[in-house]
């Protein structure tokens, strides 16, 4: 979602993503053009889904801080069974809907809301596979991981993804989260975690 305004191709006042892999491998799509919606760029999506190649058929995935959607299209194109997508701007739950519609997509659901108030008030699901990026300099993360990892979001060996503006190791996440792979992109630190 924070991720620099040249990674964008714009049209029309649309920032643009391609999928990389799976069944709608090479598929381009549209999204708002707006503050904070910058979709993980191709060659950070190419790299994760490299570590995660194993683990995404089949995954249920959450994606609490979805923005254009750019790693939750990515998984169900890879196979996820199921995916949920969180985020709390009306423009880009709408343009993500489209996109669903656009590929025939029914396994993933998308809900205009707040992530971290959704984590801490509905019954939890446990989830295989969970994408954070929320928006930088807000201290989202910790108190997100927190929730996910306390309120029963995640299943018993669950990996998570987290990009951030600070070193991986500076997050203080939960202790029974073990740090997998870790990268770092322009100002972008980008990790993959997997619950002990």
């Amino acid at each position: 979602m924070a991720h620099p305004p040249a990674k964008t191709v714009k049209h029309n006042g649309q920032g643009q993503l391609r999928i990389i892999g799976g069944q709608w491998r090479s598929r381009k799509l549209s999204f708002p053009d707006g503050p904070g919606l910058r979709p993980t760029p191709d060659r950070v999506r190419e790299t994760l889904f490299n570590w995660l190649a194993a683990y995404v058929n089949g995954a249920k995935v959450l994606d609490p801080f979805c923005g254009s959607g750019a790693l939750y299209l990515e998984a169900l194109s890879r196979g996820a069974s199921m995916g949920l997508a969180l985020d709390s701007n009306a423009q880009a739950i709408a343009s993500l809907r489209s996109n669903l519609d656009l590929l025939n997509c029914a396994t993933g659901q998308l809900l205009q809301s707040d992530a971290l108030r959704y984590l801490e008030t509905q019954a939890a699901s446990a989830f295989d596979l969970v994408f954070l990026d929320p928006p930088f300099h807000q201290n989202l993360l910790p108190s997100a991981c927190e929730l996910l990892e306390t309120r029963g979001w995640l299943s018993e060996h669950a990996w998570v993804y987290t990009e951030s503006e600070t070193p991986p190791s500076t997050l203080g996440l939960p202790a029974n989260w073990r740090l997998h792979r870790e990268k770092k992109a322009g100002q972008v630190y980008y990790a993959l975690w997997q619950r002990g």
